[in-house]
This record gives structure tokens, sequence and C-alpha cells, in this order.
């Protein structure tokens, strides 16, 4: 493993936490941005041995409706969010991806399968109906328990709060629906049936279980 491919490789992963990103996608930043021509089989790789190192996680996109996954895109997560931020020397430090991965590994300390959900619907434009893609951060799963989970600084307005639900809204099933938003907030429940709980108390439910009792 070559460190002049190894550490541009680590600090590219440490600035997409949170967004969706392939070894193409990295592979062109290594060309653009320190000339260096890298194939991305070799950037799969090194995303494979810094995942067997256990300091970085992968989670795969899940067709909600369709009950199938994407092979790429991908999202990465890190297990220690502090040795993430010092290899980029405290730099990015953006709130929504910071906390979307705190609410990540603690998912995966309770023992959930997680991934990145996908909810595709039509809508009509100019038209014609066309197909859209909108994103559930979480689909977590244990069993026959399952929850769909949004991450977001604050839905204090409508335009974000719409933006935030839209997906969920759009599922069509049983399965409980959480809002986690970064302030404290008494936890309550819209006419939909979604959940909004504050980050701190989402944290501080220590097992699976106490989820299903908000």
């Amino acid at each position: 493993m070559k460190k002049k491919f190894l550490k541009p490789c680590w600090t590219f992963v440490s600035s997409a936490i949170g967004s969706l990103t392939n070894p193409n996608k990295l592979a062109k930043r290594f060309l653009s941005e320190k000339r260096i021509k890298i194939s991305s089989l070799t950037i799969s790789k090194y995303l494979a041995y810094f995942e067997e190192a256990y300091v970085l996680y992968c989670a795969k996109r899940y067709d909600v409706k369709g009950a199938r996954y994407f092979s790429t895109p991908v999202k990465y997560y890190f297990a220690d969010v502090g040795l993430r931020n010092a290899r980029l020397n405290f730099r990015q430090v953006e709130e929504t991806h910071i906390m979307e991965n705190i609410i990540y590994n603690d998912l995966r300390r309770r023992g959930y399968n997680v991934d990145v959900g996908v909810v595709e619907h039509e809508v009509n434009k100019d038209g014609s109906r066309k197909k859209i893609q909108l994103e559930v951060d979480f689909v977590v799963n244990k069993g026959h328990i399952r929850y769909y989970i949004q991450s977001a600084l604050s839905v204090a307005d409508e335009e974000k709060k719409e933006q935030e639900t839209a997906s969920l809204k759009k599922i069509g099933d049983s399965f409980k629906k959480i809002i986690v938003v970064k302030d404290k907030i008494v936890p309550r429940h819209d006419n939909t049936g979604i959940l909004y709980i504050g980050l701190e108390q989402f944290l501080l439910q220590e097992t699976s279980s106490d989820l299903d009792i908000l």
C-alpha cells in the first residue's frame, strides 16, 4: 500500500462522510486535485482495508419499495468521528454530517443493520411523468423490527419540515418513522404519525426496545 495513495484517499473519504460516493468519483478527485492517476479498483481495495481495520463503515443504498440494493454509490461513516476530524485538522466539522455519523454509530452500537434508504416515486413534470428518488437517511433493521430515521439539525420552518418528511410520507408502510433533531425537544408525533425527538434523548435510549415505547 503506497503512502502517496493512502493519505489522500483517507483525506478524501474523511471529507465525504454522509455524502454519496464511489471509487470512480474518488479516482477523479485524485486526478483533478493531486494530479495522480489511480484506478477505481485500487481505491476499492484501500476502502476495503479501512473497513477491515474497523475505522470505516460502508452504508449501502436500499430501495425501500423495490426491496433491493443499489451497488453504487454508497455512504461512508467513521467508527470514531474524532479520528476523522483530526485527519482534516478540524477544518470540516459540518454539524449536519457529524450528527448523521453519530446517529449511525449509535444505531450500530444497538445491534441494528443500517442502510441508506431510497424511495422512488413518479411526479408530473412538464406534462410527462418522471421518476425521482427521495432519500431516507437510515433504514434500520433487526429481525422483525424496522425504523426509518431522518437526521436534521432543525425542522423549525415548514419548508425544511416538508423536505425532511417527504420521503417518509412516500414509504406507505406502518413501520415507525423518526426525525432526530439537534435541539432538545419534548418528543412528539405529528398528524401523520412521524416522531420528532431531540438528539440527546435519542442517544440516551439505552436499548433498541426503548424506541418502541416512544
